[in-house]
């Protein structure tokens, strides 16, 4: 709700001023071939809220990092508004994400991992 912070204000009561935060973290995966990559990946943490955030209705631990995944549901108090996160291009395989080589430059930009958080119309 604190705009001045905030990327995404939440009008709703129930939410606190500093909610919760989202953050894109590289990570190291390994590729099917056996070799070592990194990629970029969604997190949201709580901010010790007085109600809570949600991810896929179930209530996440507070000031712990939480993975998310294309599709999560995402809720923050007791707002009935959801918000479900989707790939830039979630039609295509993950394979088809950027991902980063062990020198940091670009593997493959075909995907385009830039998850977004979409507002579902509802409240």
């Amino acid at each position: 709700r604190d705009r001045k912070v905030c990327d995404l204000p939440i009008d709703h009561p129930s939410c606190s001023k500093q909610h919760a935060a989202l953050q894109y973290r590289l990570v190291p995966y390994e590729r099917d071939d056996g070799t070592s990559g990194k990629r970029v990946r969604p997190y949201i943490i709580d901010l010790e809220s007085a109600n809570g955030t949600f991810v896929n209705n179930k209530k996440v631990d507070t000031k712990k990092y939480i993975e998310l995944l294309e599709k999560d549901v995402l809720k923050f108090g007791f707002s009935s508004r959801e918000y479900v996160l989707l790939h830039e291009n979630s039609k295509e395989d993950e394979e088809d994400d950027d991902v980063v080589d062990d020198k940091g430059g670009a593997a493959a930009s075909n995907g385009g991992s830039n998850a977004r958080a979409k507002r579902e119309p509802s409240e």
